[in-house]
């Protein structure tokens, strides 16, 4: 696996990882900016999905299929599968959902692999913060059948508070019992910086304000 340092250098270059003032989701202001959106080319994809494969594959988590919720998480749960085949010789399912349902063709919500009682799913996701997008994902899957979400993967913790004092990915580990793995944190991103760099300072701050008892 490349190492985390090499991930920070990628997202960088390409435009996905930004620093100066913006406000998130949450409302919160933020120092640093993380935007999916921005892998826009084939070399983006292919390497994003190489860093996903080696984190599920190194997790070791037994699942049945791979679900990347719309919008984003399309075409990173794709990239995963193909990659994960690719470089670990693991051929999974994956699927994903539509915004809304199909009342024609096939029909319904979800495109490829049609989830049935039993199966173990692990989702593919770009960032959480508040975990809404998440509980979205967890509902829908609960309505299609009966699965059990075993695991969720990331490409950045922030580290930041959900609802409560824990951090969002310990919310949901501790309310659904998923096991969540981020490919970096923002602990890595703060130490990929020489002491001294104004980012730092900044992202030192945001955490101590919003961050999970860290």
């Amino acid at each position: 696996m490349r190492n985390t340092q090499e991930f920070i250098d990628f997202m960088i270059g390409a435009g996905v990882l930004s620093f100066g003032d913006f406000t998130a989701k949450s409302g919160r202001k933020t120092p640093y900016f993380v935007n999916t959106g921005n892998y826009k080319t084939g070399m983006h994809i292919s390497i994003l999905g190489e860093y996903y494969a080696d984190l599920v594959a190194g997790s070791g988590e037994k699942f049945d299929a791979l679900f990347g919720p719309a919008y984003k998480g399309i075409t990173l749960v794709a990239a995963a599968a193909g990659a994960l085949y690719r470089n670990h010789g693991v051929d999974k399912p994956f699927f994903f959902n539509r915004k809304e349902a199909k009342d024609h063709g096939e029909g319904g919500s979800l495109i490829g692999y049609i989830p049935k009682d039993g199966d173990r799913i692990a989702i593919i996701e770009d960032v959480v913060t508040a975990g809404t997008a998440v509980r979205e994902s967890l509902a829908l899957l609960k309505s299609a059948a009966n699965v059990d979400v075993t695991a969720l993967y990331v490409s950045v913790d922030r580290m930041e508070r959900g609802t409560g004092e824990r951090s969002t990915l310990d919310e949901l580990r501790h309310e659904y019992g998923i096991n969540v793995y981020p490919i970096i944190t923002a602990r890595d991103i703060i130490n990929s910086f020489p002491e001294g760099d104004g980012r730092v300072a900044k992202m030192e701050e945001y955490l101590a304000r919003y961050g999970a008892g860290l």
